[in-house]
């Protein structure tokens, strides 16, 4: 039986109209994953407009070092909007992000395992569950500690709702503190807060990803009616699209969309007299 709840929680996911929900799940017998697949065969749902966020509310935040060559990224989860924009887990949030730009933890789990007064930071966070009575947690954690000649970014957008922390190689020292480089850095920052690259270069998109793309667009070719013989290389160019819209150096910039971030990196490398590389990014969303 399609509960309406399952129908609701589709629906939530994809943005497809109930009818169209109730539809597919009939068809698969309740099983999420392949509805949203079908819809996505379908054209009902655009592929990577899916909204599987968790219903969660909190605060992302950062840190960088003075030196700009280390950063922190991360996220404090609580129940409503009202705690988050509450004074008290606001100053929270600051003494759990100074605690951590302090330490050497290198991942979530080490995070979680610093020592903080005569406790941990993960028992910090458990006794401010019972000081608000809702469920807190430190939810994701991130460290940058850059390779020589690297710089350390951070961004955070809508108050708190997605941050982002950047890493760029250089080979000249001066170039860290040059205007132009750092103006360069925020606008790399801004553009993957608005564009949620997948990944940095067609390497980073896993293999089965790559290939359910080109499963969905091949059942969309043949329900079109395209012939066997041609479909392939219609897919060459609908992997082409797909990789320019989810790898972050192939994206257009998304102040000048007519060139792509990697255009924009050797433009600005000829620019400042030096080669300029995207080492690394990490993006957060509230809640996903």
């Amino acid at each position: 039986m399609i509960t309406a709840s399952i129908v609701k929680e589709l629906r939530d996911k994809t943005n497809a109209g109930m009818m169209d929900c109730k539809k597919v799940l009939t068809e698969t017998n309740g099983d999420i994953e392949a509805s949203i697949k079908l819809l996505r065969e379908r054209g009902i749902m655009k592929a990577g407009k899916k909204s599987d966020r968790a219903a969660t509310e909190g605060i992302i935040s950062a840190r960088v070092s003075d030196a700009a060559n280390s950063g922190i990224l991360f996220e404090v989860n609580c129940e409503t909007d009202f705690v988050s924009r509450n004074d008290n887990f606001q100053a929270f949030v600051t003494e759990i992000g100074d605690k951590l730009a302090t330490s050497d933890a290198k991942d979530h789990a080490a995070a979680l395992a610093i020592p903080h007064g005569e406790s941990s930071l993960e028992d910090f966070v458990k006794e401010k569950v019972l000081a608000l009575g809702e469920n807190i947690q430190l939810r994701k954690y991130e460290r940058f500690d850059a390779a020589p000649g690297g710089v350390v970014t951070s961004y955070i957008h809508l108050g708190g709702k997605v941050g982002v922390l950047l890493e760029v190689g250089t080979t000249k020292p001066e170039t860290a503190s040059s205007a132009s480089f750092q103006e360069l850095n925020k606008d790399l920052t801004l553009h993957i807060a608005a564009s949620a690259p997948k990944g940095l270069s067609r390497d980073d998109i896993p293999q089965d990803i790559v290939d359910a793309e080109k499963d969905i667009f091949r059942v969309r070719l043949l329900e079109q009616g395209k012939p066997e013989n041609i479909i392939e290389n219609i897919l060459k160019g609908q992997l082409a699209k797909f990789f320019a819209e989810s790898c972050f150096l192939e994206q257009g910039f998304v102040k000048d969309p007519d060139i792509t971030v990697n255009q924009l990196l050797e433009n600005k490398g000829k620019e400042l007299g030096d080669t300029l590389t995207v080492t690394r990014f990490v993006r957060f969303g509230l809640g996903e």
